[in-house]
């Protein structure tokens, strides 16, 4: 069997992780929250607002600050919701099992015996990767 059998066979194996399960089934939930999903469009919609503000070669310094204010209230209801904060952790749950996983294919495509390899859990320093500290 070569390499992407086993790729397909894998993707298959990593949809019936129960974690996978549970992030999408949080993601399903979380889309299906109808106050959620407002509370979204809303923070969207004064992020756009507020980048209309800032582009204005006349700033309004209270508008700024009011929109400000607004988006960071938006921004707290919505990493707050029963739903929001049931995702946020099963997805970093599985980003950290996908970096596992990802650090096993590269150790083995470096010729590193993949039973070998110990999970890396510090700081890479790459922040656009990060799922957050634990």
């Amino acid at each position: 069997m070569d390499m992407i059998e086993k790729a397909r066979e894998f993707g298959k194996a990593i949809a019936q992780d129960e974690r996978v399960i549970r992030y999408n089934l949080a993601r399903q939930k979380s889309d299906e929250d109808l106050e959620l999903q407002e509370m979204i469009g809303q923070f969207n919609l004064k992020r756009i607002e507020l980048n209309g503000q800032i582009s204005k070669e006349e700033k309004d310094d209270a508008k700024l600050a009011s929109l400000d204010k607004e988006i960071k209230a938006l921004y707290e209801r919505i990493m707050h919701n029963d739903c929001m904060m049931a995702y946020t952790a099963a997805k970093q749950e599985v980003d950290a099992a996908m970096r596992f996983v990802n650090q096993i294919l590269a150790a083995s495509v470096n010729g590193e015996d993949p039973d070998s390899v110990v999970e890396d859990t510090g700081c890479g320093g790459n922040c656009a990767s990060c799922g957050g500290c634990h």
